[in-house]
Protein backbone atom coordinates (compact mmCIF):
# COMPACT_ATOMS: atom_id res chain seq x y z
CA UNK A 1 0.00 0.00 0.00
CA UNK A 2 1.34 3.91 -0.36
CA UNK A 3 1.45 6.01 2.14
CA UNK A 4 0.92 9.52 0.93
CA UNK A 5 2.86 12.32 3.00
CA UNK A 6 1.84 16.01 2.92
CA UNK A 7 3.92 18.29 5.72
CA UNK A 8 2.03 21.74 6.52
CA UNK A 9 4.86 23.85 6.94
CA UNK A 10 4.41 26.91 9.12
CA UNK A 11 6.89 28.62 7.30
CA UNK A 12 4.92 28.08 4.39
CA UNK A 13 1.46 29.09 5.45
CA UNK A 14 2.99 32.39 6.24
CA UNK A 15 4.88 33.10 2.95
CA UNK A 16 2.53 31.43 -0.07
CA UNK A 17 -0.56 31.29 1.97
CA UNK A 18 -0.36 34.17 4.36
CA UNK A 19 -3.38 36.05 2.76
CA UNK A 20 -5.81 33.95 2.26
CA UNK A 21 -5.36 31.81 5.84
CA UNK A 22 -5.54 34.90 6.97
CA UNK A 23 -8.62 35.90 5.33
CA UNK A 24 -10.25 32.72 6.11
CA UNK A 25 -8.93 32.47 9.81
CA UNK A 26 -10.53 36.26 10.56
CA UNK A 27 -14.12 35.35 9.04
CA UNK A 28 -13.69 31.94 10.87
CA UNK A 29 -13.77 33.98 14.18
CA UNK A 30 -16.56 36.23 13.81
CA UNK A 31 -18.39 33.16 12.58
CA UNK A 32 -17.72 31.20 16.22
CA UNK A 33 -18.28 34.46 18.27
CA UNK A 34 -20.70 34.13 20.51
CA UNK A 35 -22.59 37.24 19.89
CA UNK A 36 -23.03 35.70 16.12
CA UNK A 37 -26.62 34.46 16.97
CA UNK A 38 -28.10 34.53 13.35
CA UNK A 39 -25.31 32.51 12.13
CA UNK A 40 -26.91 30.43 9.64
CA UNK A 41 -26.47 26.53 9.56
CA UNK A 42 -23.90 26.24 6.30
CA UNK A 43 -21.74 28.64 9.00
CA UNK A 44 -21.12 25.53 11.44
CA UNK A 45 -19.11 23.61 8.61
CA UNK A 46 -16.80 26.68 7.64
CA UNK A 47 -16.29 26.71 11.50
CA UNK A 48 -15.49 23.36 11.88
CA UNK A 49 -13.17 23.54 8.89
CA UNK A 50 -11.31 26.45 9.65
CA UNK A 51 -11.01 25.55 13.30
CA UNK A 52 -9.31 22.09 11.74
CA UNK A 53 -7.38 23.54 9.88
CA UNK A 54 -5.77 26.28 12.16
CA UNK A 55 -5.04 23.27 14.37
CA UNK A 56 -3.32 21.34 12.02
CA UNK A 57 -1.07 23.92 11.19
CA UNK A 58 2.78 22.89 11.35
CA UNK A 59 0.92 18.99 12.06
CA UNK A 60 2.57 15.68 9.55
CA UNK A 61 0.05 14.22 8.00
CA UNK A 62 -0.26 10.72 7.05
CA UNK A 63 -2.74 8.83 4.57
CA UNK A 64 -3.96 5.36 6.13
CA UNK A 65 -3.68 2.18 4.42
CA UNK A 66 -6.54 1.08 2.58
CA UNK A 67 -9.35 -0.68 5.50
CA UNK A 68 -11.43 -3.50 4.44
CA UNK A 69 -14.60 -3.16 5.63
CA UNK A 70 -17.13 -5.97 5.96
CA UNK A 71 -20.32 -6.24 3.73
CA UNK A 72 -23.48 -7.98 4.11
CA UNK A 73 -26.42 -8.86 1.79
CA UNK A 74 -29.74 -6.70 0.56
CA UNK A 75 -32.65 -7.63 -1.67
CA UNK A 76 -31.76 -5.57 -5.36
CA UNK A 77 -32.69 -5.92 -9.00
CA UNK A 78 -35.80 -4.23 -9.06
CA UNK A 79 -37.28 -0.53 -9.20
CA UNK A 80 -39.27 -0.73 -6.18
CA UNK A 81 -36.08 -2.08 -4.26
CA UNK A 82 -35.49 1.78 -4.04
CA UNK A 83 -38.46 2.98 -1.82
CA UNK A 84 -38.41 -0.56 -0.28
CA UNK A 85 -35.07 0.10 1.34
CA UNK A 86 -35.35 3.89 1.91
CA UNK A 87 -38.83 2.78 4.05
CA UNK A 88 -36.08 0.58 5.82
CA UNK A 89 -32.86 2.08 6.22
CA UNK A 90 -33.49 6.53 5.75
CA UNK A 91 -34.45 6.42 9.74
CA UNK A 92 -31.47 5.16 10.59
CA UNK A 93 -28.86 6.33 8.46
CA UNK A 94 -30.53 9.64 9.31
CA UNK A 95 -30.10 8.85 13.09
CA UNK A 96 -26.64 8.07 12.64
CA UNK A 97 -25.56 10.80 10.74
CA UNK A 98 -27.29 12.90 13.55
CA UNK A 99 -25.69 11.49 16.53
CA UNK A 100 -22.38 12.13 13.87
CA UNK A 101 -22.86 15.68 14.08
CA UNK A 102 -23.49 15.71 17.53
CA UNK A 103 -19.97 14.92 17.95
CA UNK A 104 -18.40 17.45 16.54
CA UNK A 105 -18.14 20.35 19.02
CA UNK A 106 -16.20 17.87 20.82
CA UNK A 107 -14.17 17.18 17.59
CA UNK A 108 -12.88 20.87 17.65
CA UNK A 109 -11.84 20.73 21.28
CA UNK A 110 -9.52 17.76 20.04
CA UNK A 111 -10.93 15.76 23.19
CA UNK A 112 -11.92 11.91 21.70
CA UNK A 113 -12.38 11.50 25.59
CA UNK A 114 -16.21 13.31 25.46
CA UNK A 115 -18.69 11.18 25.83
CA UNK A 116 -20.82 12.11 22.73
CA UNK A 117 -17.80 10.70 21.11
CA UNK A 118 -17.05 7.35 22.97
CA UNK A 119 -20.73 6.45 23.08
CA UNK A 120 -21.18 6.74 19.49
CA UNK A 121 -18.71 3.95 19.30
CA UNK A 122 -20.04 2.10 22.24
CA UNK A 123 -21.45 -1.56 21.19
CA UNK A 124 -23.68 -1.04 24.67
CA UNK A 125 -25.01 1.92 24.14
CA UNK A 126 -27.14 1.54 21.00
CA UNK A 127 -30.37 -0.94 20.85
CA UNK A 128 -30.28 -2.00 16.88
CA UNK A 129 -32.92 -4.74 17.20
CA UNK A 130 -35.54 -4.49 19.73
CA UNK A 131 -36.52 -7.89 22.03
CA UNK A 132 -40.16 -9.12 20.79
CA UNK A 133 -42.57 -10.30 23.41
CA UNK A 134 -43.16 -13.90 24.26
CA UNK A 135 -46.03 -13.82 25.96
CA UNK A 136 -49.61 -14.20 25.22
CA UNK A 137 -52.47 -11.36 26.18
CA UNK A 138 -49.86 -10.81 28.80
CA UNK A 139 -49.79 -14.49 29.66
CA UNK A 140 -46.29 -16.54 29.90
CA UNK A 141 -46.86 -19.61 28.20
CA UNK A 142 -43.00 -20.68 28.38
CA UNK A 143 -42.42 -24.04 30.47
CA UNK A 144 -39.29 -22.15 32.10
CA UNK A 145 -41.16 -19.50 32.35
CA UNK A 146 -38.65 -16.48 30.91
CA UNK A 147 -40.97 -14.47 28.69
CA UNK A 148 -38.76 -11.54 29.12
CA UNK A 149 -37.85 -9.66 25.55
CA UNK A 150 -34.03 -9.47 25.21
CA UNK A 151 -32.74 -6.26 23.23
CA UNK A 152 -29.61 -6.35 21.09
CA UNK A 153 -27.58 -3.69 21.16
CA UNK A 154 -24.10 -2.47 19.26
CA UNK A 155 -22.57 0.40 18.62
CA UNK A 156 -24.53 3.63 16.49
CA UNK A 157 -21.47 3.58 14.15
CA UNK A 158 -21.82 -0.51 13.67
CA UNK A 159 -25.22 0.28 12.70
CA UNK A 160 -24.54 3.50 10.50
CA UNK A 161 -22.14 1.24 8.44
CA UNK A 162 -24.65 -1.85 8.25
CA UNK A 163 -27.34 0.43 7.30
CA UNK A 164 -25.21 2.70 4.88
CA UNK A 165 -24.13 -0.29 2.92
CA UNK A 166 -28.07 -1.63 2.73
CA UNK A 167 -29.42 1.63 1.14
CA UNK A 168 -26.62 2.10 -0.80
CA UNK A 169 -26.79 -1.47 -2.47
CA UNK A 170 -30.65 -0.85 -3.12
CA UNK A 171 -29.78 2.17 -5.65
CA UNK A 172 -29.05 -0.34 -8.71
CA UNK A 173 -31.42 -1.12 -11.97
CA UNK A 174 -30.51 -4.62 -12.25
CA UNK A 175 -29.25 -7.89 -10.57
CA UNK A 176 -25.91 -8.07 -12.85
CA UNK A 177 -24.50 -4.79 -11.27
CA UNK A 178 -21.93 -5.97 -8.60
CA UNK A 179 -22.51 -4.45 -5.06
CA UNK A 180 -18.94 -3.14 -5.03
CA UNK A 181 -19.22 -1.21 -8.34
CA UNK A 182 -22.03 0.25 -7.61
CA UNK A 183 -21.56 4.61 -6.93
CA UNK A 184 -23.37 4.54 -3.72
CA UNK A 185 -21.30 1.61 -2.04
CA UNK A 186 -18.33 3.02 -3.19
CA UNK A 187 -19.10 6.72 -1.75
CA UNK A 188 -20.03 4.78 1.65
CA UNK A 189 -16.68 2.61 1.95
CA UNK A 190 -14.86 5.80 1.30
CA UNK A 191 -16.15 7.17 4.30
CA UNK A 192 -15.75 3.83 6.80
CA UNK A 193 -12.28 3.87 5.70
CA UNK A 194 -11.88 7.60 7.33
CA UNK A 195 -14.33 6.61 10.07
CA UNK A 196 -12.51 3.29 10.84
CA UNK A 197 -9.47 5.35 11.12
CA UNK A 198 -11.53 7.65 13.75
CA UNK A 199 -12.74 5.24 15.71
CA UNK A 200 -9.22 3.73 16.37
CA UNK A 201 -8.41 6.74 17.56
CA UNK A 202 -10.74 6.62 20.20
CA UNK A 203 -11.33 4.09 21.45
CA UNK A 204 -7.49 2.64 21.39
CA UNK A 205 -5.97 5.48 22.88
CA UNK A 206 -8.18 8.40 23.25
CA UNK A 207 -6.50 12.28 23.43
CA UNK A 208 -7.53 15.42 25.05
CA UNK A 209 -5.82 17.14 22.19
CA UNK A 210 -5.45 15.24 19.25
CA UNK A 211 -5.32 17.13 15.45
CA UNK A 212 -5.15 14.19 13.64
CA UNK A 213 -8.45 12.79 14.86
CA UNK A 214 -10.21 16.15 13.82
CA UNK A 215 -8.83 15.81 10.11
CA UNK A 216 -9.70 12.48 10.23
CA UNK A 217 -13.19 13.76 10.98
CA UNK A 218 -13.06 16.42 8.56
CA UNK A 219 -12.74 14.59 6.07
CA UNK A 220 -15.20 11.96 6.94
CA UNK A 221 -17.86 15.06 6.91
CA UNK A 222 -17.16 15.22 3.30
CA UNK A 223 -17.18 12.03 2.38
CA UNK A 224 -20.68 11.72 4.09
CA UNK A 225 -22.38 14.14 2.17
CA UNK A 226 -21.02 12.77 -1.05
CA UNK A 227 -22.78 9.77 0.15
CA UNK A 228 -26.26 11.31 1.26
CA UNK A 229 -26.62 13.13 -2.11
CA UNK A 230 -26.31 9.76 -3.76
CA UNK A 231 -29.20 8.15 -1.99
CA UNK A 232 -31.27 11.36 -1.69
CA UNK A 233 -31.21 12.30 1.33
CA UNK A 234 -29.86 16.12 2.42
CA UNK A 235 -26.71 17.14 3.41
CA UNK A 236 -25.30 17.59 6.75
CA UNK A 237 -25.63 21.29 6.82
CA UNK A 238 -29.27 21.44 6.06
CA UNK A 239 -30.63 21.05 8.89
CA UNK A 240 -32.28 18.20 8.66
CA UNK A 241 -30.36 16.19 11.19
CA UNK A 242 -30.34 18.30 13.99
CA UNK A 243 -33.21 16.71 15.88
CA UNK A 244 -33.32 12.65 16.48
CA UNK A 245 -35.15 10.12 13.93
CA UNK A 246 -37.01 6.50 14.88
CA UNK A 247 -34.82 3.76 13.87
CA UNK A 248 -37.87 1.70 12.90
CA UNK A 249 -38.64 0.91 9.47
CA UNK A 250 -41.10 3.78 8.06
CA UNK A 251 -44.28 3.85 6.65
CA UNK A 252 -43.10 6.46 3.93
CA UNK A 253 -40.54 6.27 1.62
CA UNK A 254 -40.58 10.06 2.12
CA UNK A 255 -37.76 11.99 4.54
CA UNK A 256 -40.04 13.98 6.57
Amino acid sequence: MKVATLVLSLAASSNAFSTPLSSSYHRSTALYSMNDADSNVSSRRKLFTSAVTTAAAGLVIVSSPDASVASGGATAGKYTTIPIAKRRYYGRVQEAVHEFLLMAPAVIKGDMTDPTIQDFFDVSKTIVVEGKKKDINGVCTKKDGDCKSVDVFDSRYNDMKTSMYLLGNAFRINQQKAPDNLPTVKAAKKFFKEMNLFEKRVLKNPKTNDLEAKLIYANALDLLDEYLDLVELPPTESGNYDEEFSTKVGESSRIT
